[in-house]
């Protein structure tokens, strides 16, 4: 390890460890920085340390609370460019990208502040039997304990403020993970949270080898476990850790739909912008990216002409251009899967009507038709700027496709009759339905998550504060009422 490593974060000050590994650029290879790894001892002190400040960090006032995140808030605002370029060096990500989720972070932190100042429970009239004349209730929400937070690469700074913000909040002490590939805007945030008058125990920022993890998420004195990532390794902690509070943001193979009403040529026009930006945009690696396109066959066919000249609008290239609107994926590895895939649905008898190129971790907007059942662009998550288009008959056929998946992210509708919205609302199997936009916008502050295999709990800063919490009742007797 060199001096140069770029230190973690142990109860609140920083520290390094013996061990340390590379940060590379995804776009060029270029070496962005040396990190430093946490020792086995070093994360042990920084468990104990939560655990220790867990009554201290549950006492606070709601104003402390409110005052640290509110500064955070700011400072990530102050300092919005530096963190941007930071996002766009280690995960490739296009910078006005970057600058988009620089921007939600000071939202979430905001929020969260908000949520801190108002978090105080509600009083219940019990008196509505005889048996309880006299007696009232005051229901309260309490924090279950330390929480480990384990966020992925494609966010790297609003994910990491999604697990953080929450827990300040309700008062619980926290350990983040960031991704092994994305851990410097985490890091960096570990600065702005120093700044605060938040206990020295109450958070952590370790960058653990993936290898290393299976001990600290079975750890007892982090009883909440949230995670955002793949779902395989989702299932996995799951299954190893059944008496915790778990939480998962998993995977999703979003649809969006477009309706017969939805006809005009300005309608189908902002329909295939959207869809075209949505499909692409983080390079396809977000869990709600535009993947599945179903259209009533009145409008198909102009759709999917609009589509695909909006794909091949969008700008490839360097992320540090502001003008690029689609940078590298991840990894080379994870852009020559997608180019397996591809391949596999061509083989099968699809057809590539624009993009398929690869070159390195960079992979060409893509857009496929005619793909058959079952084949990987379809039923899997392809975390990748691939879509496919398909016709269908019929509200009710457009139901069963949305549907027919082990995915329940979000999907998208672009209609506009009510009475559609509302079916829509009511019967496709997902944790969310965006009526006249894609599947792919999130508000920070909604309920967001999924049903089937796209995961358990919510994130959103109110309904996280509820899964980092339990309710305890207090019952009073002899009160009039």
């Amino acid at each position: 390890m060199t001096e140069q490593a770029t230190p973690f974060w142990i109860a609140g000050k920083q520290a390094t460890g013996t061990d340390s590994f590379e940060v590379y650029s995804p776009y060029d290879g270029a070496h962005v920085a040396t990190v430093s790894v946490p020792t086995e001892d070093q994360v042990e002190e920084a468990v104990a340390a939560a655990a220790a400040a867990a009554k201290e960090t549950a006492d606070q006032p709601a104003h402390v609370r409110a005052a640290a995140l509110d500064l955070v808030s700011r400072r990530i605002a102050e300092r919005a460019d530096e963190i941007a370029a930071l996002i766009t060096a280690e995960n490739g990500k296009p910078l006005k990208w970057a600058r988009a989720e620089v921007g939600r972070a000071v939202s979430v932190f905001r929020w969260a502040a908000e949520e801190a100042r108002r978090f105080g429970g509600v009083v219940q009239r019990l008196d509505t039997d005889a048996n309880a004349t006299g007696r009232t209730a005051v229901i309260r929400r309490f924090p279950h304990g330390p929480v480990l937070g384990i966020a992925p690469f494609n966010f790297p700074l609003n994910l990491v403020a999604h697990k953080v913000a929450p827990a300040i909040a309700v008062g619980a002490p926290i350990i983040v993970k960031p991704a092994p590939a994305t851990p410097l805007t985490a890091l960096l945030l570990g600065e702005l949270l120093a700044e605060t008058d938040l206990p020295a125990g109450s958070w952590s920022v370790l960058p653990v080898p993936n290898d290393r993890m299976a001990a600290l998420t079975a750890d007892p004195r982090l009883p909440v476990v949230s995670f955002t990532g793949s779902g395989p390794v989702g299932a996995m902690i799951e299954a190893a850790v059944p008496h915790k509070h778990v939480t998962l943001e998993l995977g999703g193979n979003a649809a969006a739909v477009v309706t017969a009403d939805y006809a005009s040529e300005a309608d189908l026009d902002w329909a295939a912008q959207r869809i075209a930006a949505f499909s692409n945009y983080q390079a396809g690696q977000s869990c709600i990216s535009v993947q599945r396109v179903f259209a009533d066959r009145a409008v198909y066919d102009r759709l999917l002409e609009k589509v695909v000249a909006a794909v091949e609008a969008q700008k490839t290239g360097d992320p540090t251009d502001p003008g690029t609107d689609v940078g590298p994926m991840i990894s080379v590895a994870a852009a020559e899967r997608v180019e397996a895939w591809v391949g596999e649905a061509v083989g099968a008898g699809a057809t590539l009507l624009t993009g398929g190129g690869r070159d390195g971790a960079s992979y060409e907007p893509t857009v496929l038709a005619g793909v058959p059942d079952g084949a990987k662009v379809v039923a899997d998550e392809v975390f990748g700027p691939v879509l496919v288009l398909r016709a269908f008959d019929g509200f009710d056929e457009a139901v069963r496709l949305v549907n027919d998946s082990r995915f329940g992210l979000q999907a998208g509708v672009f209609t506009h009759d009510l009475r559609t919205a509302f079916r829509a609302h009511r019967d496709l199997e997902v944790g969310g339905v965006i009526i006249g936009d894609v599947p792919s916008f999130r508000a920070d502050q909604m309920p967001y998550g999924g049903v089937k295999g796209s995961g358990v709990g919510r994130e959103g800063v109110k309904s996280a504060m509820e899964d980092y919490t339990y309710e305890r009742v207090l019952v009073l007797t002899g009160i009039d009422l």
